[in-house]
């Protein structure tokens, strides 16, 4: 580099400065690049749906304990079509 600016002169400095600064910028990028763990592949939702269906059937119990007190079978009916409703729509989305 020192002989690069003795050869070019004082007035091309700043882009030879430039140039350099540039290459170790570019050095150091890559070198952290190197240094990050790679993405994990998605599991394709399946962490998701899972954790809705364990969530449905926590609160689906409850749920259906009231309804089946306030509305007999038809509530339970009402309570477990909905929460089929919501998994069926989670489990179709893109």
């Amino acid at each position: 580099m020192v002989e690069a600016r003795r050869e070019l002169g004082e007035e091309m400095e700043p882009a030879v400065i430039d140039a350099f600064l540039d290459r170790v910028e570019a050095a150091a990028e890559a070198r952290a690049a190197e240094r990050r763990p790679a993405r994990q592949p998605s599991s394709d939702g399946r962490a998701e749906r899972l954790a809705l269906s364990i969530i449905s059937l926590g609160t689906g119990i409850p749920i259906t304990a009231i309804a089946a007190e306030q509305g007999g079978v038809v509530g339970m009916l009402v309570v477990w079509a909905g929460i089929v409703g919501v998994n069926f729509s989670f489990s179709r989305r893109k």
